[in-house]
C-alpha cells in the first residue's frame, strides 16, 4: 500500500511503497495483488502546471524554474544558441538586470524554495549572477519591437524607469527617460556602493537597454526644468519612476543639527564621488540594508582627526563641494556604531551583510531607541541620547533608567525614505508617496502610471516587477482598451504553447462544422484531435504548489554549492573597494541548478512510467516531445489507481480527470 504523504515527507524515504509479500486478513498477498491492481476509480491523471513558490516569492515574478531548467540541461536551447544565452533570454523576459540581482537582491525566492524542506534552498542568486555575467562577457543585447508610433515619458532613470523603458521598447513603443542626474541607474548607482554593484557591470546592463533606442534627457528635472503639462502635451502616456530619494530624518528633538543627516544623502554623496572621508565617530540609526551600507562605507572611507570646517562631512553631503583627495592622506579607520530599535537578530538587513559589517569593524547594538540629539553651543550634534527597549510584552517599551548618550561627530538616519514632489505636488498622497492601483495606474490621473519606491520603498526587484505590470497597463491604455484584471498569481508564467511552437508542435487551427452535436462535427471525442492540447491544465495563474504536493523522498541530500566571498576584516577595510563576491563557474552553476526540484512541472524522472501497473503512462515520442509534454496517458488502460500521482516528485501529476 502507498505510504501516507505526511509520513513520507516527514521521513523523506525514497521507497514510496512497502515490500511484499505481506500478511493481511489471515493470508499472504504478493505485489501484483496488493499494489499493481490497486483500486479502480473514476479518476485519471492530468498534468497540472502550477507556479513554484520561488517564482511566487519573487517580486519581479520571473520564471525561475524555467531558466534553472535551461542551466541544468533539461530545456535544450535552439540550434546555434548557447545554454547561457538561452537562459539569459528567458530570464530577461521579466527582469533585464540578472548580474545586479545576483549580487544585491536579498532573494525572497530562496526563502520560498521548497528545497528548504529537504536540506537547503537552491542558490538562485548565484545562478542569477552566472547568467548575467555570462551575458555581459558575450556582449548580448536586446531587440526592439516594431515601432508603434506611441511615445511614453519615463520620469526617473532608476531600476523601475529602466525596466519600463526595456519593456516598452520590446513591444515597439517609444521611451524617453528624464533624469536629474548625469548617470542612469538611480538607487543602483547612488544608493548602493560600488563594491556591491561594480560600476562596469552595472553600466553594461544599463547600456543594452539604452541601445534599444531609448531617448535620454539627463540633467533634467521634471517639475523644474520642464513642466508636467509640457510632458503631457508631448507624450501619449507618462510613467513615474522617481524613487524615494529623500531620507526621513530622525523624529526627535535636535535632529535639525547640520551634522545629523540621512543615510540616503550620505550614500549619494559617496557614490557621486564627493564624500571621501568622515570625521570622528559616526552613529548610524536603522537596521535595514541601507543602514549597513552607510556604516560599511564609513568604515571604508575612514576619518580625518582635524578636518577644516568646510571639509566636515555634513557640508560635503548637503552641499555641492567635494573632498580633495590630497587632504585625506592622513585618514584612519572610522569608528562606526549602528543602532537598531529591533534586536540584532530581528534586523531587516540581510544576515550576510550584518556578518560582513561586524567583521569589518562596525559595532552593532540592537534594542536601542533614539530619544534626543545632544547639541553644543553652536547647534552641532555631539551625541545621541538613546534608551534600551524591552519586547517582553510583545511591543517595544523603554526600560526606565537605561538612558545613555552615544558621543559622535556625525549621525546618519536610515529609517525610511520619501519622494521629492517639487513641481508636481498634486501627486503626493500626504505621506510622501504616490497612490497606485493594482495595474499601477496613478489614482485619479488618466494616462499616468507609476512603479518603484515612490509607491512603497522596497527591493530593486520589486520596482522592476511593478514596472513590467505597469507597461502591460500602458500598452492597454495606448490601445484604448480597458485595463485588465490582474491574475491572483501575477507572474511571468510558463507557456506550454510557446514550448510546443518552438518544437514545431503547435496545435492545428480548429474550424468547427455543424452544431457540435455529432462526433463528426469535430467538437466531440477530441482525445486524438490535433487542434487541442490534451491532458494538461494550467493553474499557474491561481495556484502556488507547496511542498505537501511533492514526493520529497525522491530527492537525495545534496549540499548547496556556495559562492565564495572575499572576506574583509577590520585591519584591511580602509580604502578596500574590491568586489567581495566571487561568482560560480559554469560546472558549479550547472550542479547547483540540478538541485532544483522543478515544483509544478515535469522534470523527466520516469517514475510515473516505471511504476504504472497498467502501462497506461508512456513517454511521448521524441519528435512529439517538449517541456511539459514528456509523458502522456492512455486512458483506455488507466484504472485510476493513483500510483503515478504518488510517485511524481514535482506534483505535476494530479488525479483530476473524470471529476
Amino acid at each position: 500500500m502507498a505510504t501516507p504523504s505526511d509520513e513520507m515527507n516527514k521521513e523523506l524515504n525514497f521507497r514510496r511503497y512497502e515490500d511484499y509479500p505481506r500478511e493481511e486478513f489471515g493470508r499472504f498477498y504478493d505485489n501484483d495483488e496488493m499494489i499493481w491492481q490497486a483500486s479502480w476509480t473514476h479518476k485519471c491523471p492530468t498534468y497540472v502546471h502550477q507556479t513554484p513558490p520561488c517564482q511566487a516569492s519573487c517580486p519581479s515574478g520571473h520564471d525561475v524554474r524555467g531558466w534553472l531548467d535551461i542551466v541544468r540541461g533539461l530545456d535544450t536551447p535552439p540550434e546555434g544558441v548557447t545554454m547561457e544565452e538561452h537562459a539569459f533570454r528567458l530570464y530577461t523576459e521579466a527582469n533585464p538586470f540578472p548580474s545586479t540581482m545576483g549580487r544585491v537582491c536579498p532573494a525572497p525566492c530562496q526563502d520560498g524554495c521548497n528545497r528548504n524542506e529537504v536540506e537547503d534552498f537552491v542558490g538562485i542568486n548565484s545562478i542569477d549572477q552566472f547568467i548575467g555575467d555570462s551575458a555581459l562577457e558575450s556582449d548580448l543585447g536586446f531587440e526592439s519591437g516594431e515601432d508603434s508610433g506611441k511615445k511614453v515619458a519615463i520620469i526617473g532613470g532608476g531600476p523601475a524607469g529602466l525596466a519600463a523603458a526595456y519593456q516598452l521598447r520590446k513591444i515597439g513603443h517609444g521611451a524617453t527617460i528624464f533624469d536629474d542626474h548625469d548617470t542612469l541607474g538611480g538607487m543602483m548607482v547612488y544608493g548602493i556602493p560600488g563594491y556591491r554593484t561594480p560600476r562596469e557591470m552595472l553600466a553594461g546592463e544599463v547600456k543594452r537597454i539604452t541601445d534599444m533606442g531609448v531617448e535620454l534627457r539627463l540633467n533634467t528635472r521634471v517639475g523644474t526644468d520642464i513642466s508636467v503639462e509640457d510632458i503631457e502635451k508631448e507624450f501619449d502616456a507618462v510613467f513615474w519612476a522617481i524613487g524615494a530619494q529623500s531620507g526621513r530624518p530622525l523624529p526627535i528633538d535636535g535632529a535639525e543639527a547640520p551634522n545629523c543627516i540621512t543615510g540616503v544623502a550620505f550614500l549619494s554623496a559617496f557614490n557621486s564621488g564627493r564624500l571621501k572621508h568622515v570625521s570622528g565617530k559616526v552613529v548610524v540609526v536603522g537596521g535595514g540594508d541601507t543602514s549597513i551600507d552607510v556604516a560599511s562605507v564609513a568604515r571604508r572611507i575612514g576619518h580625518i582627526d582635524t578636518p577644516h570646517d568646510n571639509d566636515r562631512p555634513e557640508h560635503i553631503i548637503m552641499g555641492d563641494t567635494a573632498h580633495d583627495v590630497a587632504d585625506t592622506a592622513a585618514r584612519e579607520g572610522a569608528e562606526v556604531l549602528l543602532i537598531s530599535r529591533q534586536p540584532i537578530e530581528n534586523m531587516s538587513a540581510a544576515q550576510h551583510e550584518i556578518d560582513d559589517a561586524l567583521r569589518e569593524g562596525v559595532e552593532i547594538r540592537g534594542s536601542l531607541s533614539p530619544v534626543e540629539v545632544v547639541l553644543d553651543a553652536d547647534g552641532r550634534a555631539t551625541g545621541l541620547k538613546v534608551v534600551q527597549l524591552s519586547y517582553e510584552s510583545g511591543k517595544a517599551e523603554p526600560i526606565e533608567g537605561t538612558e545613555e548618550i552615544l558621543e559622535c561627530s556625525l549621525i546618519a538616519s536610515a529609517i525610511g525614505q520619501t519622494g521629492d514632489f517639487t513641481g508636481y505636488e498634486d501627486l503626493d498622497n500626504g505621506r510622501g508617496l504616490i497612490d497606485a492601483t493594482k495595474n499601477y495606474a496613478v489614482k485619479g490621473k488618466p494616462g499616468h502610471f507609476v512603479a518603484g519606491d515612490i509607491i512603497r520603498p522596497h527591493l530593486l526587484t520589486t520596482a522592476i516587477g511593478q514596472a513590467s505590470v505597469a507597461v502591460e497597463s500602458i500598452n492597454e491604455y495606448l490601445k484604448g482598451e480597458e485595463l485588465s484584471v490582474r491574475p491572483k498569481v501575477d507572474v511571468h508564467h510558463f507557456q506550454l504553447g510557446d514550448q510546443l511552437q518552438r518544437a514545431g508542435l503547435e496545435p492545428e487551427n480548429f474550424a468547427p462544422e455543424g452544431d457540435g452535436r455529432e462526433k463528426e462535427d469535430g467538437l466531440r471525442g477530441t482525445d486524438s484531435s490535433k487542434f487541442a492540447i490534451h491532458n494538461y491544465e494550467d493553474r499557474s495563474f491561481a495556484s502556488v504548489i507547496t511542498h505537501e504536493k511533492l514526493f520529497l523522498g525522491h530527492f537525495e541530500n545534496s549540499p548547496r554549492n556556495h559562492r565564495s566571498f572575499k572576506e574583509v576584516d577590520a585591519e584591511v577595510v580602509l580604502q578596500n573597494f574590491e568586489e567581495r563576491m566571487v561568482g560560480l563557474d559554469k560546472d558549479t552553476a550547472v550542479a547547483e541548478a540540478k538541485r532544483c526540484m522543478s515544483c509544478g512541472m515535469c522534470f523527466e524522472c520516469d517514475n510515473c512510467v516505471i511504476f504504472c501497473p497498467q502501462q497506461a503512462v508512456f513517454k511521448v515520442r521524441k519528435n512529439e516531445s517538449a517541456m511539459g509534454r514528456y509523458v502522456d496517458t492512455d486512458y483506455s488502460k488507466c484504472v485510476g489507481c493513483n500510483i503515478c500521482e504518488d510517485v511524481c516528485p514535482t506534483g505535476y501529476i494530479q488525479m483530476g480527470l473524470g471529476e
